[in-house]
Protein backbone atom coordinates (compact mmCIF):
# COMPACT_ATOMS: atom_id res chain seq x y z
CA UNK A 1 0.00 0.00 0.00
CA UNK A 2 1.16 3.49 -0.51
CA UNK A 3 2.26 5.70 1.54
CA UNK A 4 0.28 9.29 2.77
CA UNK A 5 1.24 12.51 1.75
CA UNK A 6 3.12 14.27 4.42
CA UNK A 7 0.55 17.65 4.31
CA UNK A 8 0.61 18.44 8.11
CA UNK A 9 -1.31 20.72 9.59
CA UNK A 10 1.89 22.61 11.29
CA UNK A 11 4.10 21.92 8.24
CA UNK A 12 6.54 25.15 8.06
CA UNK A 13 5.99 26.39 12.03
CA UNK A 14 8.55 26.58 14.39
CA UNK A 15 9.73 23.71 16.46
CA UNK A 16 9.36 25.23 19.68
CA UNK A 17 6.21 24.47 20.96
CA UNK A 18 5.79 27.72 22.36
CA UNK A 19 6.68 29.90 19.52
CA UNK A 20 4.61 27.62 17.19
CA UNK A 21 1.82 28.02 19.21
CA UNK A 22 1.76 31.77 18.43
CA UNK A 23 2.94 31.00 14.86
CA UNK A 24 -0.74 28.91 14.41
CA UNK A 25 -2.71 31.59 16.04
CA UNK A 26 -1.41 34.12 13.75
CA UNK A 27 -2.03 31.79 10.63
CA UNK A 28 -5.52 31.45 11.76
CA UNK A 29 -6.00 34.65 12.00
CA UNK A 30 -4.87 35.32 8.10
CA UNK A 31 -5.48 32.18 6.54
CA UNK A 32 -9.03 32.64 4.93
CA UNK A 33 -8.06 36.51 3.51
CA UNK A 34 -8.60 36.64 0.08
CA UNK A 35 -5.54 36.25 -2.09
CA UNK A 36 -3.87 39.24 -3.98
CA UNK A 37 -1.80 38.34 -6.54
CA UNK A 38 -0.15 41.12 -8.01
CA UNK A 39 2.42 39.90 -10.23
CA UNK A 40 2.23 36.83 -12.01
CA UNK A 41 2.08 34.93 -15.42
CA UNK A 42 -0.86 33.08 -15.93
CA UNK A 43 -2.65 32.53 -19.45
CA UNK A 44 -5.43 35.40 -19.34
CA UNK A 45 -6.91 32.99 -22.15
CA UNK A 46 -8.01 31.17 -19.24
CA UNK A 47 -9.97 33.27 -17.85
CA UNK A 48 -11.48 34.40 -21.30
CA UNK A 49 -12.27 31.30 -22.56
CA UNK A 50 -13.09 29.08 -19.37
CA UNK A 51 -11.88 25.76 -21.05
CA UNK A 52 -11.22 22.80 -18.91
CA UNK A 53 -7.63 21.85 -18.59
CA UNK A 54 -6.44 18.72 -20.62
CA UNK A 55 -4.80 16.37 -17.76
CA UNK A 56 -2.69 16.22 -15.21
CA UNK A 57 1.04 16.61 -17.93
CA UNK A 58 -0.15 19.97 -19.15
CA UNK A 59 -1.32 21.41 -16.43
CA UNK A 60 1.18 20.04 -13.57
CA UNK A 61 4.89 19.73 -15.44
CA UNK A 62 4.35 21.63 -18.95
CA UNK A 63 4.44 25.08 -17.51
CA UNK A 64 6.58 24.18 -14.69
CA UNK A 65 10.31 25.26 -15.20
CA UNK A 66 10.82 24.23 -11.54
CA UNK A 67 10.35 20.47 -12.46
CA UNK A 68 11.99 20.41 -15.65
CA UNK A 69 15.40 21.93 -14.43
CA UNK A 70 15.47 19.41 -11.33
CA UNK A 71 14.49 16.27 -14.20
CA UNK A 72 17.22 17.86 -16.64
CA UNK A 73 19.90 18.11 -13.42
CA UNK A 74 19.35 14.76 -13.53
CA UNK A 75 19.81 13.47 -17.04
CA UNK A 76 16.55 12.90 -17.70
CA UNK A 77 15.66 14.67 -21.04
CA UNK A 78 12.45 16.90 -21.55
CA UNK A 79 11.27 14.55 -24.50
CA UNK A 80 10.65 12.35 -21.61
CA UNK A 81 8.43 14.56 -19.71
CA UNK A 82 6.26 15.42 -22.99
CA UNK A 83 8.14 18.30 -23.87
CA UNK A 84 8.36 19.07 -27.50
CA UNK A 85 11.59 20.43 -29.22
CA UNK A 86 11.67 22.81 -32.24
CA UNK A 87 12.63 20.01 -34.26
CA UNK A 88 9.50 18.17 -34.05
CA UNK A 89 10.82 14.99 -32.42
CA UNK A 90 8.61 12.39 -31.02
CA UNK A 91 8.39 13.30 -27.36
CA UNK A 92 6.48 10.50 -24.32
CA UNK A 93 2.51 11.34 -24.68
CA UNK A 94 0.98 13.12 -21.64
CA UNK A 95 0.55 9.76 -19.57
CA UNK A 96 3.78 8.52 -20.50
CA UNK A 97 5.43 12.23 -19.00
CA UNK A 98 3.41 11.75 -15.91
CA UNK A 99 4.78 8.24 -15.23
CA UNK A 100 8.21 9.61 -15.85
CA UNK A 101 7.36 12.30 -13.21
CA UNK A 102 6.20 9.99 -10.60
CA UNK A 103 9.14 7.61 -10.99
CA UNK A 104 11.19 10.06 -10.23
CA UNK A 105 9.17 13.13 -7.72
CA UNK A 106 11.15 11.72 -4.67
CA UNK A 107 14.13 14.03 -6.72
CA UNK A 108 12.04 17.17 -5.22
CA UNK A 109 12.01 15.84 -1.24
CA UNK A 110 12.65 19.14 0.82
CA UNK A 111 12.07 21.25 -1.88
CA UNK A 112 9.50 24.11 -2.49
CA UNK A 113 8.10 22.09 -5.15
CA UNK A 114 7.17 19.03 -3.40
CA UNK A 115 5.49 21.54 -0.45
CA UNK A 116 3.10 23.25 -3.36
CA UNK A 117 2.59 20.24 -5.34
CA UNK A 118 1.41 18.22 -2.42
CA UNK A 119 -0.54 20.91 -1.70
CA UNK A 120 -2.35 20.95 -5.17
CA UNK A 121 -2.56 16.99 -4.65
CA UNK A 122 -4.66 17.15 -1.73
CA UNK A 123 -6.35 20.77 -1.30
CA UNK A 124 -7.65 21.17 -4.67
CA UNK A 125 -7.68 17.03 -6.13
CA UNK A 126 -8.70 15.22 -2.67
CA UNK A 127 -5.60 12.65 -3.06
CA UNK A 128 -4.04 11.35 0.19
CA UNK A 129 -1.60 8.75 -1.29
CA UNK A 130 1.46 9.63 -1.94
CA UNK A 131 2.93 10.08 -5.68
CA UNK A 132 5.43 7.67 -6.84
CA UNK A 133 5.39 5.08 -9.76
CA UNK A 134 3.04 2.69 -8.17
CA UNK A 135 0.37 5.22 -7.91
CA UNK A 136 1.28 7.54 -11.18
CA UNK A 137 -1.83 5.95 -13.25
CA UNK A 138 -4.26 6.54 -10.58
CA UNK A 139 -3.17 10.51 -10.19
CA UNK A 140 -3.16 10.79 -13.56
CA UNK A 141 -6.97 9.33 -14.21
CA UNK A 142 -8.29 10.66 -11.11
CA UNK A 143 -6.62 14.63 -12.06
CA UNK A 144 -8.28 13.90 -15.47
CA UNK A 145 -11.47 13.38 -14.31
CA UNK A 146 -11.53 15.74 -11.89
CA UNK A 147 -10.90 18.26 -15.04
CA UNK A 148 -13.72 17.80 -16.69
CA UNK A 149 -16.21 18.90 -13.72
CA UNK A 150 -17.72 22.33 -14.30
CA UNK A 151 -16.07 22.77 -10.10
CA UNK A 152 -12.90 22.71 -12.30
CA UNK A 153 -12.99 25.22 -14.69
CA UNK A 154 -10.80 28.48 -14.73
CA UNK A 155 -13.14 30.69 -13.35
CA UNK A 156 -14.74 28.78 -10.52
CA UNK A 157 -11.34 27.58 -9.49
CA UNK A 158 -10.61 31.29 -9.30
CA UNK A 159 -13.41 31.73 -6.94
CA UNK A 160 -12.73 28.78 -5.12
CA UNK A 161 -9.28 29.14 -4.74
CA UNK A 162 -10.72 32.94 -2.61
CA UNK A 163 -8.95 34.88 -5.53
CA UNK A 164 -9.58 38.31 -5.18
CA UNK A 165 -7.14 39.88 -7.52
CA UNK A 166 -5.05 38.28 -10.39
CA UNK A 167 -2.40 40.40 -12.50
CA UNK A 168 -1.24 38.49 -15.90
CA UNK A 169 1.87 39.76 -17.68
CA UNK A 170 2.13 40.60 -21.36
CA UNK A 171 4.67 41.69 -23.55
CA UNK A 172 4.20 45.70 -25.61
CA UNK A 173 3.47 43.95 -28.82
CA UNK A 174 0.35 41.78 -27.25
CA UNK A 175 -3.19 42.07 -28.40
CA UNK A 176 -4.53 42.07 -25.11
CA UNK A 177 -7.60 40.21 -26.83
CA UNK A 178 -8.03 37.85 -23.58
CA UNK A 179 -8.26 40.47 -21.25
CA UNK A 180 -10.83 42.42 -23.57
CA UNK A 181 -12.80 39.15 -23.65
CA UNK A 182 -12.34 39.28 -20.02
CA UNK A 183 -13.84 42.74 -19.46
CA UNK A 184 -16.49 42.41 -21.56
CA UNK A 185 -18.01 39.05 -19.74
CA UNK A 186 -20.76 39.37 -17.30
CA UNK A 187 -17.58 37.48 -15.21
CA UNK A 188 -16.85 39.31 -11.86
CA UNK A 189 -13.39 38.04 -11.47
CA UNK A 190 -10.89 40.68 -11.71
CA UNK A 191 -8.11 39.86 -13.91
CA UNK A 192 -5.46 42.41 -14.83
CA UNK A 193 -2.68 42.90 -16.59
CA UNK A 194 0.97 44.10 -16.70
CA UNK A 195 2.79 45.72 -19.16
CA UNK A 196 5.95 44.03 -19.66
CA UNK A 197 7.83 45.84 -22.56
CA UNK A 198 11.08 43.53 -22.94
CA UNK A 199 10.33 42.57 -25.99
CA UNK A 200 10.96 46.25 -27.82
CA UNK A 201 13.71 47.31 -25.35
CA UNK A 202 16.60 44.28 -25.41
CA UNK A 203 18.39 45.05 -28.68
CA UNK A 204 20.15 41.73 -28.27
CA UNK A 205 16.80 40.23 -29.03
CA UNK A 206 16.98 38.00 -32.44
CA UNK A 207 13.68 39.44 -33.01
CA UNK A 208 13.62 43.56 -31.86
CA UNK A 209 13.82 44.95 -35.48
CA UNK A 210 10.62 42.45 -35.63
CA UNK A 211 8.69 43.50 -32.34
CA UNK A 212 9.49 47.59 -33.31
CA UNK A 213 7.39 46.68 -36.83
CA UNK A 214 4.61 44.91 -34.81
CA UNK A 215 4.68 48.15 -31.95
CA UNK A 216 4.35 50.40 -34.89
CA UNK A 217 1.41 48.55 -36.41
CA UNK A 218 -0.16 48.52 -32.63
CA UNK A 219 0.33 51.70 -32.01
CA UNK A 220 0.47 53.81 -35.25
CA UNK A 221 4.03 55.67 -33.80
CA UNK A 222 7.00 55.21 -36.02
CA UNK A 223 9.01 53.34 -33.67
CA UNK A 224 11.75 53.71 -35.86
CA UNK A 225 12.51 57.13 -34.57
CA UNK A 226 12.82 57.98 -31.05
CA UNK A 227 10.18 60.12 -30.47
CA UNK A 228 7.95 57.62 -32.23
CA UNK A 229 9.43 54.91 -30.18
CA UNK A 230 8.58 56.67 -27.07
CA UNK A 231 5.05 57.60 -27.97
CA UNK A 232 3.81 53.93 -28.62
CA UNK A 233 5.31 53.02 -25.13
CA UNK A 234 2.85 55.79 -23.74
CA UNK A 235 0.38 54.66 -25.74
CA UNK A 236 0.50 51.22 -25.51
CA UNK A 237 0.82 51.65 -21.26
CA UNK A 238 -2.50 53.53 -21.92
CA UNK A 239 -4.18 50.57 -23.88
CA UNK A 240 -3.01 48.40 -20.59
CA UNK A 241 -4.13 50.80 -18.37
CA UNK A 242 -7.75 50.30 -20.14
CA UNK A 243 -6.87 46.74 -19.26
CA UNK A 244 -7.13 47.26 -16.12
CA UNK A 245 -2.99 47.20 -15.30
CA UNK A 246 -1.70 49.15 -12.75
CA UNK A 247 2.02 48.35 -13.13
CA UNK A 248 4.72 47.76 -15.62
CA UNK A 249 7.62 44.80 -14.97
CA UNK A 250 11.48 45.22 -16.38
CA UNK A 251 13.27 41.99 -16.77
CA UNK A 252 16.96 43.53 -17.13
CA UNK A 253 19.76 41.35 -16.77
CA UNK A 254 21.14 44.60 -14.60
CA UNK A 255 19.53 47.15 -12.80
CA UNK A 256 22.00 49.55 -14.63
CA UNK A 257 19.84 52.97 -15.14
CA UNK A 258 21.30 55.81 -16.95
CA UNK A 259 20.83 59.98 -17.99
CA UNK A 260 21.55 60.26 -21.25
CA UNK A 261 20.50 63.88 -22.84
CA UNK A 262 18.23 63.58 -25.21
CA UNK A 263 20.13 64.55 -28.78
CA UNK A 264 22.19 61.50 -26.97
CA UNK A 265 19.31 58.90 -26.30
CA UNK A 266 18.18 59.84 -30.21
CA UNK A 267 21.85 59.02 -31.16
CA UNK A 268 22.15 55.75 -29.33
CA UNK A 269 18.49 54.91 -30.34
CA UNK A 270 19.07 55.39 -33.91
CA UNK A 271 22.43 53.06 -33.80
CA UNK A 272 20.31 50.46 -32.02
CA UNK A 273 17.46 50.22 -34.83
CA UNK A 274 20.80 50.17 -37.38
CA UNK A 275 21.98 46.93 -35.98
CA UNK A 276 25.18 48.00 -35.76
CA UNK A 277 26.08 48.77 -32.46
CA UNK A 278 28.45 47.14 -29.51
CA UNK A 279 27.54 45.35 -26.36
CA UNK A 280 28.06 48.12 -24.38
CA UNK A 281 25.68 49.94 -26.12
CA UNK A 282 23.22 47.86 -26.41
CA UNK A 283 23.56 47.67 -22.38
CA UNK A 284 23.48 50.95 -22.48
CA UNK A 285 20.29 51.94 -24.37
CA UNK A 286 18.71 49.07 -21.82
CA UNK A 287 19.77 51.38 -18.79
CA UNK A 288 18.51 54.58 -20.71
CA UNK A 289 15.47 52.86 -21.35
CA UNK A 290 14.36 51.83 -17.78
CA UNK A 291 14.81 55.86 -16.96
CA UNK A 292 12.04 56.20 -19.48
CA UNK A 293 10.25 54.10 -18.36
CA UNK A 294 10.40 55.47 -14.75
CA UNK A 295 9.30 59.07 -16.47
CA UNK A 296 6.63 57.68 -17.69
CA UNK A 297 5.27 56.03 -14.43
CA UNK A 298 5.33 59.37 -13.43
CA UNK A 299 3.24 60.66 -16.17
CA UNK A 300 0.64 57.89 -16.25
CA UNK A 301 0.55 56.65 -12.53
CA UNK A 302 1.70 52.83 -13.24
CA UNK A 303 3.97 51.37 -10.60
CA UNK A 304 7.27 50.31 -12.05
CA UNK A 305 8.89 47.04 -10.79
CA UNK A 306 12.42 45.96 -11.82
CA UNK A 307 13.06 42.27 -11.53
CA UNK A 308 17.01 41.80 -12.57
CA UNK A 309 19.63 39.28 -11.89
CA UNK A 310 19.06 36.49 -14.34
CA UNK A 311 21.20 35.16 -16.84
CA UNK A 312 18.89 34.46 -19.42
CA UNK A 313 19.15 30.85 -21.02
CA UNK A 314 22.74 29.74 -19.55
CA UNK A 315 22.63 26.62 -21.59
CA UNK A 316 22.62 27.47 -25.52
CA UNK A 317 22.22 23.90 -26.53
CA UNK A 318 19.17 24.03 -24.34
CA UNK A 319 17.66 27.24 -25.28
CA UNK A 320 18.02 26.26 -29.36
CA UNK A 321 16.48 23.03 -28.74
CA UNK A 322 13.86 23.80 -27.19
CA UNK A 323 13.87 27.86 -26.54
CA UNK A 324 13.21 30.37 -23.16
CA UNK A 325 11.82 28.97 -20.00
CA UNK A 326 12.75 25.82 -19.13
CA UNK A 327 15.13 26.00 -16.37
CA UNK A 328 18.46 27.31 -17.63
CA UNK A 329 18.22 30.71 -16.29
CA UNK A 330 20.97 31.29 -13.47
CA UNK A 331 20.94 33.92 -10.47
CA UNK A 332 24.09 36.26 -10.71
CA UNK A 333 25.73 39.65 -8.72
CA UNK A 334 23.60 43.01 -9.04
CA UNK A 335 25.10 46.37 -7.66
CA UNK A 336 21.89 48.36 -6.73
CA UNK A 337 23.47 51.47 -5.24
CA UNK A 338 25.64 52.11 -8.34
CA UNK A 339 23.08 50.70 -11.07
CA UNK A 340 20.01 52.61 -9.63
CA UNK A 341 21.69 56.14 -8.74
CA UNK A 342 21.08 58.23 -12.18
CA UNK A 343 16.99 56.99 -12.23
CA UNK A 344 17.02 57.52 -8.47
CA UNK A 345 18.98 60.93 -8.82
CA UNK A 346 16.03 62.04 -11.24
CA UNK A 347 13.19 60.35 -9.40
CA UNK A 348 13.68 59.47 -6.00
CA UNK A 349 12.06 61.81 -4.03
CA UNK A 350 9.79 62.58 -6.61
CA UNK A 351 5.92 61.86 -4.48
CA UNK A 352 4.54 60.64 -7.59
CA UNK A 353 6.68 57.56 -8.47
CA UNK A 354 6.37 54.28 -7.28
CA UNK A 355 9.31 51.61 -7.98
CA UNK A 356 9.16 47.77 -6.30
CA UNK A 357 12.50 46.18 -6.97
CA UNK A 358 13.43 42.27 -6.84
CA UNK A 359 16.28 40.51 -6.63
CA UNK A 360 18.28 37.29 -7.01
CA UNK A 361 21.37 38.21 -5.54
CA UNK A 362 20.45 37.58 -1.33
CA UNK A 363 23.77 39.35 -0.77
CA UNK A 364 22.64 42.65 -1.18
CA UNK A 365 19.06 42.55 0.86
CA UNK A 366 21.21 43.86 3.98
CA UNK A 367 24.29 45.72 1.95
CA UNK A 368 22.10 47.92 -0.47
CA UNK A 369 18.36 46.82 -0.84
CA UNK A 370 16.72 47.19 2.51
CA UNK A 371 19.22 50.38 2.81
CA UNK A 372 17.68 52.21 -0.05
CA UNK A 373 14.14 51.40 0.65
CA UNK A 374 14.88 52.49 3.96
CA UNK A 375 15.68 55.76 2.55
CA UNK A 376 14.09 56.87 -0.89
CA UNK A 377 10.50 57.30 -0.41
CA UNK A 378 9.94 55.61 -4.33
CA UNK A 379 11.63 52.28 -3.30
CA UNK A 380 9.39 49.21 -2.31
CA UNK A 381 11.18 45.33 -1.65
CA UNK A 382 9.96 43.31 -3.79
CA UNK A 383 9.57 39.91 -1.90
CA UNK A 384 12.26 36.80 -1.93
CA UNK A 385 11.36 35.72 -5.91
CA UNK A 386 12.32 33.00 -7.83
CA UNK A 387 15.15 30.70 -6.57
CA UNK A 388 14.54 32.01 -2.83
CA UNK A 389 10.62 31.22 -2.90
CA UNK A 390 10.63 28.85 -0.46
CA UNK A 391 10.77 28.68 3.09
CA UNK A 392 14.24 29.32 3.62
CA UNK A 393 14.66 32.14 1.31
CA UNK A 394 11.09 33.95 2.55
CA UNK A 395 12.84 33.65 6.14
CA UNK A 396 16.17 35.18 4.78
CA UNK A 397 14.27 37.72 3.37
CA UNK A 398 12.13 38.84 6.71
CA UNK A 399 15.54 38.37 8.42
CA UNK A 400 17.59 40.12 6.14
CA UNK A 401 15.69 43.12 5.51
CA UNK A 402 13.20 44.46 8.27
CA UNK A 403 16.26 45.83 10.74
CA UNK A 404 16.69 48.46 8.14
CA UNK A 405 13.74 48.47 5.96
CA UNK A 406 11.31 47.60 8.32
CA UNK A 407 7.80 45.80 7.39
CA UNK A 408 6.27 48.74 5.61
CA UNK A 409 8.65 49.34 2.90
CA UNK A 410 8.07 46.10 1.56
CA UNK A 411 5.63 44.48 -0.94
CA UNK A 412 3.78 41.55 1.19
CA UNK A 413 3.55 38.72 -1.17
CA UNK A 414 3.34 37.86 -4.86
CA UNK A 415 3.15 34.55 -6.28
CA UNK A 416 4.77 35.34 -9.48
CA UNK A 417 4.14 32.33 -11.13
CA UNK A 418 2.87 30.42 -14.54
CA UNK A 419 1.08 27.75 -12.25
CA UNK A 420 -2.68 28.92 -11.52
CA UNK A 421 -2.68 25.64 -9.28
CA UNK A 422 0.11 26.66 -7.55
CA UNK A 423 -1.35 29.90 -6.39
CA UNK A 424 -3.21 29.04 -3.21
CA UNK A 425 0.07 27.21 -2.32
CA UNK A 426 2.22 29.66 -2.79
CA UNK A 427 0.72 32.00 -0.71
CA UNK A 428 -0.36 29.32 2.18
CA UNK A 429 3.35 29.09 2.64
CA UNK A 430 4.24 32.82 2.68
CA UNK A 431 1.43 33.15 5.36
CA UNK A 432 3.03 30.18 7.07
CA UNK A 433 6.70 31.48 6.93
CA UNK A 434 5.38 34.89 7.92
CA UNK A 435 3.24 34.02 11.19
CA UNK A 436 6.18 31.91 12.34
CA UNK A 437 8.34 35.16 11.85
CA UNK A 438 6.43 37.03 13.71
CA UNK A 439 5.75 34.59 16.69
CA UNK A 440 8.99 34.72 17.25
CA UNK A 441 8.99 38.46 17.77
CA UNK A 442 6.42 38.23 19.98
CA UNK A 443 7.94 35.32 22.18
CA UNK A 444 11.50 36.91 22.43
CA UNK A 445 8.78 40.66 23.25
CA UNK A 446 10.34 42.96 20.49
CA UNK A 447 6.84 43.49 18.91
CA UNK A 448 3.60 42.96 21.47
CA UNK A 449 0.56 40.07 20.06
CA UNK A 450 -1.46 43.03 19.24
CA UNK A 451 1.05 44.22 16.75
CA UNK A 452 1.76 41.02 15.47
CA UNK A 453 -2.07 40.38 14.46
CA UNK A 454 -2.62 43.42 12.81
CA UNK A 455 0.88 42.69 10.58
CA UNK A 456 0.06 39.40 9.49
CA UNK A 457 -2.90 41.26 7.98
CA UNK A 458 -0.96 44.13 6.04
CA UNK A 459 1.69 41.41 5.23
CA UNK A 460 -0.57 39.29 3.50
CA UNK A 461 -3.22 41.52 2.56
CA UNK A 462 -2.60 45.62 2.77
CA UNK A 463 0.83 45.85 1.66
CA UNK A 464 0.20 44.32 -1.69
CA UNK A 465 -2.60 46.18 -2.77
CA UNK A 466 -0.83 49.47 -1.24
CA UNK A 467 2.29 48.85 -3.32
CA UNK A 468 0.57 48.27 -6.58
CA UNK A 469 -1.80 51.25 -6.28
CA UNK A 470 -4.88 48.33 -5.11
CA UNK A 471 -8.45 49.58 -3.86
CA UNK A 472 -9.28 48.59 -0.15
CA UNK A 473 -8.22 47.32 2.89
CA UNK A 474 -8.60 44.40 5.78
CA UNK A 475 -8.47 45.74 9.10
CA UNK A 476 -9.73 42.91 11.06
Amino acid sequence: MSKKILHHPSRLFPVDATTRAVANELYQHIQNLPIISPHGHTDPRWFAENKPFANAHELLIAPDHYLLRMFYSQGISLAELGVQSHRQEPVADARSAWKCFAKHWFLFRGTPSSIWLNHVFVQVFGLDCALDESTADYYFDAIGDALKRQDFLPRNLFKRFNIELLATTEGATDSLQHHEAILQSNWQGRVITTYRPDDVINPFSPKFVENLGVFQALTGENTFTWQGYLNAHRKRRLDFAAMGATATDHGHPTAHTANLSGAASKALFEKIISGKFSQQEGQLFQAQMLTEMARMSIEDGLVMQLHPGSYRNHNPQLFNLYGADKGADIPQQINFVEELKPLLDLFGTDPRFKMIVFTLDETNYTRELAPLAGHYPCLTLGPAWWFHDSPEGMMRYREQTTETAGFYNTAGFNDDTRAFFSIPARHDVARRIDASFLARLVCEHRISETDAFELAIDLTYNLPKKAYNLDSKATS
